[in-house]
């Protein structure tokens, strides 16, 4: 049967400085105008590039405080660092905020690749696929309700658990897409997604990445119809662009269509990311969609 394609908003992450009233307020108006879910950014810092420094608030206390003040709409990181936190401490966290909001979270996760936020607050830039490999073992096998013995090169855990024990197994999203990132979390995760410049922001591209990554499950021995697909679809609201990216966005006239597009060529969800982000262009784009 068809899964009708579930839409998302990534609330603002550099665009701006953002206080936290404003980032309720656009979380209450996507979750009432009838979007699915709202993801937030796990960065640190962003320097050396034409823009002044900037940052992001830390993206576990805001996801906790957003647990709290919405009711429907499902959670996440777009996507968490393993190198952020010890594995064990980034677990304990997910499971937390999946308590708060009710079983709301799905677990993005990844490598992350921002070195000057690496160099910025001493953490370890070297083999990050190789540290991703064994915080990513840790982190699911506790989210699972696994009781975690490891010892690698880069992280050790001694009978490790959750306690509390998580309420449901947290869902994983993998947001990579180099072969070697996939090899190692297609067989766990429940779905991948992808960032718009990785497929040009266009269904065409969105197709052919992912028909590469059914292959990279097929090669993981992952049924390649039991993983769900998730696009970030970069968008222009009207106003002042505050995302200069490198894809085309779609105008917003145009994005119910390029919506039925994306899910003709396999996504099941589609994270909104727009130019400007703010509480009037999430209902904007609401309206444009229920039209």
């Amino acid at each position: 049967m068809t899964r009708p394609l579930r839409v998302g908003i990534q609330l603002p992450e550099v665009e701006r400085e953002v206080r936290w009233p404003e980032v309720v307020a656009i979380a209450r108006a996507a979750e009432q105008a009838g979007f699915d879910s709202i993801w937030l950014g796990d960065h640190l810092l962003y320097r050396g590039d034409d823009r002044p420094e900037r940052g992001p608030w830390d993206v576990w206390t805001q996801l906790a405080g957003l647990a709290a003040t919405t009711e429907r709409v499902k959670l996440g990181p777009l996507v968490a660092c393993t190198a952020f936190h010890p594995p064990g401490l980034l677990a304990r966290m997910a499971a937390s905020v999946d308590e708060v909001s009710g079983g709301r979270l799905v677990f993005g996760i990844g490598a992350g690749w921002n070195e000057a936020e690496f160099r910025a607050f001493g953490i370890p830039y070297d083999r990050r696929v190789s540290r991703f490999e064994e915080a990513f073992e840790i982190v699911r096998r506790l989210v699972a309700g696994e009781r975690v013995t490891f010892r690698g090169r880069f992280h050790e855990v001694e009978d490790a658990v959750l306690l509390p024990p998580p309420a449901r197994r947290i869902p994983l999203m993998i947001g990579a897409n180099a072969p070697r990132m996939l090899s190692i979390a297609l067989p766990h995760v429940e779905s991948w997604n992808t960032w718009h410049t990785h497929y040009r922001n266009t269904p065409e591209g969105f197709s052919l990445h992912n028909a590469q990554v059914s292959e990279a499950a097929e090669r993981a021995g992952r049924d390649p119809a039991t993983l769900e697909r998730s696009a970030c679809v970069l968008v222009s609201a009207g106003g002042n662009d505050e995302r200069p990216e490198t894809s085309p966005p779609v105008e917003a006239e145009r994005l119910a269509d390029h919506l039925r597009e994306l899910e003709e060529a396999g996504a099941d969800e589609a994270i909104l990311v727009a130019s400007p982000i703010t509480e009037t262009s999430v209902r904007e784009l609401a309206a444009v969609l229920s039209s």
